[in-house]
């Protein structure tokens, strides 16, 4: 189901307060200038990188094809910018069955909330599981910001649609998908979805290129470390 962005401000209106998260302002309203240099830097980037990337994509790729049963790639719809939905890119780190398997896994996990992640997930393969520490298996992404569904900074894409969202969580979908972001920065994989949501807010709130800038450099040394990677 898609949510428009004006859908989304009529909602907060009608409610008649600011969102109940960190405190602060609502997001402030940029420029279409803005929205141009951060695309043309994402272009920049992902063109400069693809020489150094293509050769290492292709070898993730051939290690996924040859250990284990399956595709190469998990093509999985997630939810973007006002809403919408799109088909994103990743590697496939987990079994053939694993749709069956995250179904019975979230009965048990229920109360982790709807986007919940597991330090030991037994559906990942061998290769899988160091494409994912390494972060290797969301490299395919830069596809997707190519193609203008993502960013490489802004909130992770949800693999649950918008209508289930909590009224004060929408306030993420006001920018592109990123590729990394402000709590992959500083927490990783360590904190649940609502303080996941409320840091996506605070870059919302607060964006700029020398903000996206500050965020790509953090990540690699995030990266590297494998903080709060599994």
């Amino acid at each position: 189901m898609e949510i428009g962005r004006e859908r989304l401000r009529q909602a907060l209106d009608r409610l008649g307060r600011d969102l109940a998260v960190a405190g602060g302002p609502r997001s402030r309203r940029r420029t279409p200038h803005y929205a141009a240099k951060k695309r043309a830097l994402d272009l920049a980037i992902c063109l400069a990188a693809l020489p150094f990337a293509l050769p290492v994509l292709l070898v993730c790729a051939a290690l996924v094809k040859l250990t284990s049963e399956g595709p190469v790639f998990f093509v999985q719809e997630r939810t973007g910018q006002g809403g919408r939905r799109f088909r994103m890119l990743k590697f496939r780190t987990m079994v053939k069955d694993a749709p069956a398997l995250r179904a019975r896994l979230a009965e048990q996990l229920a109360h982790e909330g709807p986007d919940f992640k597991l330090v030991d997930d037994p559906r990942m393969t061998p290769i899988g599981r160091v494409l994912r520490k390494t972060s290797l298996d969301e490299s395919p992404q830069l596809w997707n910001v190519l193609c203008g569904d993502m960013s490489l900074v802004g909130p992770r894409p949800t693999s649950f649609a918008a209508d289930r969202y909590d009224l004060w969580h929408t306030e993420r979908l006001e920018v592109p998908p990123g590729l990394t972001g402000l709590w992959q920065v500083e927490a990783r994989g360590d904190i649940d979805f609502d303080e996941r949501v409320r840091r996506d807010i605070a870059y919302v709130r607060n964006r700029s290129l020398a903000l996206d800038l500050s965020i790509l450099l953090r990540t690699i040394p995030a990266v590297l470390l494998q903080r709060g990677a599994y």
